[in-house]
């Protein structure tokens, strides 16, 4: 960050840059106020904590003014690996949470990560912006256009900062296909389909209970 800005002022400038590699809902001031807080310390919730989650609570514990009170997943065998690698990071544990509508309850939360199971992004999301926070959601941002119409409805309504994890639009080969598209040289596309299959360990049957 310059010296003589703001955390504040870096946020506002930088949202420019942001939304070359992400999805920005809302931009408001409004918002912005929202996320730093009075003491400008972010109190994050990270919901969904296995691969992605994962990456997100690492980047959190590592951003000095980011404290993360809250990593929240419906397994609670995953919490002790979690626990210990952000008090490695950052010198402190987060609380504990199977239940995300408990966080979204905490109105010290200012904002949350979402990296649940696909089918969970949209719902988490408004339920989010409800609640007055502002969301990182990973992609895929919803399962139907209809669901990805009501993030954006919940973003305007509650005035909160929405943003989708969509970076690699941003990539040079993206943006060189879609130019491709664009000049007209697949012709008239009437439909697209996308399919990513990827090989998955079983998670096995956990007894009851942590």
């Amino acid at each position: 960050m310059a010296k003589g800005i703001t955390r504040r002022e870096f946020v506002k400038k930088g949202s420019v840059g942001l939304a070359a590699g992400t999805v920005l809902m809302s931009t408001s001031a409004k918002s912005y106020a929202k996320i730093l807080g009075a003491n400008d310390r972010i109190n994050m919730a990270t919901i969904g904590i296995r691969g992605r989650g994962g990456s997100h609570i690492r980047s959190f514990a590592e951003m000095k003014d980011v404290h993360l009170k809250y990593i929240v997943d419906v397994d609670e065998n995953q919490f002790a690996r979690r626990l210990k690698e952000v008090e490695e990071i950052a010198g402190y544990k987060p609380k504990t949470e199977w239940d995300m509508r408990k966080v979204f309850d905490d109105k010290e939360i200012d904002a949350v990560s979402v990296a649940t199971p696909n089918h969970w992004h949209a719902l988490a999301t408004v339920w989010a912006a409800q609640a007055g926070k502002n969301v990182y959601v990973e992609k895929p941002s919803a399962h139907n256009v209809w669901e990805g119409r009501k993030m954006i409805e919940a973003s305007k309504k509650y005035n909160v900062l929405i943003q989708v994890g969509f970076q690699t639009r941003a990539k040079e080969a993206a943006l060189r296909a879609w130019k491709f598209i664009q000049d007209g040289k697949l012709g008239d596309v009437y439909m697209t389909r996308g399919l990513c299959f990827k090989p998955r360990a079983d998670i096995g049957i956990y007894p009851d209970g942590p």
